[in-house]
């Protein structure tokens, strides 16, 4: 081989060796210059302004110092701090509704007239035998004795009501209870029981004697508005007999009245404050002379106060 061959061929492989060692250098450039994606994309998605959007993960970043929780990102409850000594706490509702006021107790209002008080039926004892007896001797403001149910004695005792009979005013018969409510059926009627049961019942069964009448009635007569009319009171040398009827009694039992009424839903009547002087007793000018049972000028003072605390 000639000696100028020999130099060609090893220019050829020099410059050979050269352009793979370029073409290695070239590409580890380029590697290093890039950085795709998993999916082969590398793309940088940018805003209208030139900017690039947030990374949606970001904001997802938590710090438990801070308060935050990072299982979920989000903030721990923090404790409800004690309000301070004499301040109350704040409330989610600006509006607080407040608790409706008892409507078992009839309050004042005007004279209803003699229309009202000749659709009530009256239901009672002795102090309630009264109004229709004097209607009868010429107290005619007073209560019509055909609206006067009581027993042919003129008397029933609380506990007694589902056993002893009624006098039917219009035909004279005695009838039970529920049979005199199924016949009439009236709009109203008003209770005044309990004076001779203060002297032995006591408040439980005093109650359930009550209850257990009321309840009858709505029963037999569920149309009925029923009024539970307080007990009266009794004078100063009534108290003096000892019989287990006095003042502080019956004024225990008229609450136990009006807690009755209030449980059945029913009204409260205190006709008893008509009566009362500033000593909490029962004047003895409003008596027929025993210190229990009114007389007709007294009578009067309770239907008054019917007339004007109506239902």
């Amino acid at each position: 081989m000639s000696k100028k061959r020999s130099r060609g061929v090893q220019s050829f492989w020099v410059g050979t060796i050269l352009v793979s060692l370029l073409l290695v250098l070239f590409s580890l450039i380029f590697v290093s210059c890039s950085k795709p994606d998993d999916d082969g994309s590398d793309v940088q998605l940018e805003n209208s302004d030139g900017t690039t959007p947030n990374n949606p993960d970001e904001g997802n970043n938590t710090d438990p110092e801070n308060g935050d929780d990072p299982l979920t990102g989000s903030e721990s409850p923090q404790p409800v701090e004690s309000p301070t000594p004499g301040t109350q706490p704040p409330t989610t509702d600006p509006e607080i509704t407040p608790p409706v006021q008892s409507q078992t107790q009839l309050a004042e209002t005007a004279d209803m007239g003699r229309e009202y008080l000749d659709k009530i039926y009256f239901l009672g004892d002795s102090t309630t035998y009264g109004l229709g007896y004097y209607y009868d001797h010429g107290y005619t403001d007073l209560v019509t004795s055909k609206h006067v149910w009581t027993p042919a004695s003129g008397t029933l005792t609380l506990d007694q009501w589902s056993y002893v009979a009624i006098v039917n005013p219009d035909t004279g018969e005695e009838m039970m209870l529920p049979d005199l409510l199924e016949l009439k059926k009236p709009e109203y009627l008003c209770i005044t029981l309990g004076v001779n049961g203060v002297s032995f019942m006591k408040e439980q069964y005093f109650k359930d004697s009550y209850t257990s009448l009321v309840k009858k009635v709505q029963e037999v007569s569920p149309n009925t508005k029923i009024i539970l009319n307080s007990i009266y009171p009794v004078t100063t040398g009534y108290e003096q007999k000892n019989n287990g009827i006095n003042n502080l009694k019956i004024e225990a039992a008229n609450l136990w009245v009006r807690s009755v009424a209030e449980s059945c839903g029913v009204n409260y009547l205190d006709s008893a404050s008509a009566l009362r002087n500033e000593n909490g007793v029962l004047p003895d000018e409003h008596t027929n002379g025993d210190g229990l049972h009114l007389n007709g000028e007294a009578f009067g003072l309770v239907v008054q106060y019917i007339r004007t605390h109506g239902c």
